[in-house]
């Protein structure tokens, strides 16, 4: 997805052809790539397992965390986040087996919340870190940003 010429210039074309369920193109498409917004945040009832072998593996228990309108009438709540740890599910979803870099927005980060850098071909439920007095995410907040060139990271 990097042009053959200059190995900086990024193909976020390429990325958003490959992005299906955008909510909103014209603003979750731009320069510096392609956002993806939260469809549903999950909070994390009782412990999965990890083991050595696999045998033992077993998910987490999660339940959807409930949102509340800040205005009657309003089309969408807001999730009222504490610090802690949730899981974001993604409205979109990527087609083909592209991978792509996967990082938080800085509108997250800069308010106290991040979650990992990752380089995907597919969109899981991504860990979501919240720390201080928490966070207001609005449904269908843009807050994550898919990147073309996997071989380095961006500020």
């Amino acid at each position: 997805m990097t042009g053959q010429g200059d190995k900086d210039e990024i193909d976020h074309e390429g990325v958003a052809a490959a992005v299906d369920g955008l909510l909103h193109t014209d603003t979750q498409v731009h320069d510096d790539g392609v956002d993806l917004t939260a469809r549903q945040v999950y909070v994390v009832d009782d412990p999965g397992r990890v083991d050595f072998g696999g045998s033992e593996l077993a998910p987490a228990t999660t339940t959807p965390h409930g949102t509340r309108r800040r205005n009657p009438g309003e089309d969408h709540g807001w999730w009222h986040l504490d610090a802690g740890q949730y899981l974001i599910e993604y409205n979109e979803s990527l087609s083909g087996d592209e991978e792509v870099l996967l990082q938080a927005r800085r509108a997250v980060l800069e308010r106290g919340a991040s979650h990992p850098t990752r380089v995907v071909a597919s969109l899981p439920r991504m860990p979501l870190s919240v720390g201080g007095d928490g966070v207001r995410l609005k449904e269908n907040a843009r807050v994550s940003t898919l990147r073309a060139d996997t071989t380095r990271l961006k500020r």
